[in-house]
């Protein structure tokens, strides 16, 4: 019989849904599940994985993630369901719940997923909104803990505020991290979540000096510059982002790992060089996508 949960929170729509306490429980569970310690099965436990943004990361580590845990789960793509479309949300919400044991919904609109929350009686699992990417964080925060082994490491953010940034942002807070995001005029992390950050003890120093940022860096860690919808902004966004590219000419005198969430525009935001570089911690915290998801899943059906 799986052990009780250790989490409070039945859902989790952003990573400081999470106390700092539950963030290392999960961590804690994660490293388990990976090195083979932990054996924890949940043959009857069904995860709908609801899907409006395409993903490689996202479907294949959940899904992978809950056979591993001796679960199934149910790929539901946009035209599967009628997920505000021919349905109001709160109605697939209720419906779903009936079915499964736990959902998990990669959307556009951030309070569709806290819709979907409301009405189901399962918990909800954020696979990514436009605002928030709590997974993400969670596999960030667990290849920082491999690597260095904790987090009294100095991290510098390079590039766009985006949903990516802004998770790892309240998750940077939460763990310990120091901090630094480095971000053009205008393309900054937003002011409320700059402001929860504050709250839980770990605000970041915000820069528009790419340099500055990495200078004292152990890891730099970066993002699409143009994001999933975004297209229309794309020169734009090019020219406001130049210098922020990591590759030779920023990391020269700097020896920071680096990280990047992918998929990776090489050639933008990053040089295939660095990608594929020692320094590289990419595919290490690609896999971790997997085992820091069963951390929490495996908390979450416990």
């Amino acid at each position: 019989m799986a052990a009780a949960s250790e989490l409070e929170t039945a859902n989790v729509l952003d990573i400081d849904d999470l106390s700092a306490a539950e963030v290392e429980t999960v961590l804690d569970r994660a490293a388990a599940l990976k090195a083979g310690d932990d054996d924890v099965q949940f043959p009857q436990a069904t995860l709908a994985m609801l899907f409006e943004k395409p993903s490689t990361r996202t479907r294949v580590s959940f899904e992978t993630g809950m056979t591993k845990l001796g679960g199934h789960a149910i790929f539901l793509g946009p035209d599967d369901v009628h997920l505000g479309h021919g349905e109001p949300v709160k109605d697939t919400a209720r419906a779903l719940s009936g079915y499964v044991d736990v959902i998990m919904a990669r959307l556009f609109d951030h309070a569709d997923l806290e819709e979907l929350a409301e009405y189901a009686t399962v918990p909800v699992v954020n696979g990514l909104t436009d605002d928030a990417h709590p997974c993400q964080t969670l596999a960030d925060l667990l290849t920082i803990r491999e690597t260095f082994g904790g987090f009294d490491v100095d991290v510098a953010w390079v590039g766009d505020g985006n949903n990516v940034a802004q998770s790892f942002v309240l998750g940077c807070a939460l763990a310990g991290v120091d901090l630094t995001v480095a971000t053009p005029a205008g393309y900054g992390i937003d002011d409320s979540v700059l402001s929860r950050a504050a709250e839980l003890g770990g605000e970041p120093e915000t820069t528009t000096d790419p340099k500055a940022a990495v200078a004292d860096a152990d890891v730099v860690y970066t993002d699409v510059w143009v994001s999933m919808g975004q297209e229309d902004q794309r020169e734009e966004k090019l020219a406001a982002f130049d210098g922020f590219q990591l590759g030779a000419t920023l990391l020269a005198d700097t020896d920071a790992k680096v990280m990047h969430c992918l998929p990776a525009h090489r050639g933008e935001e990053v040089t295939d060089e660095v990608l594929e570089s020692e320094r590289s911690l990419v595919w290490q915290q690609a896999e971790n996508r997997l085992h820091a998801q069963n951390g929490l899943l495996a908390e979450l059906l416990s």
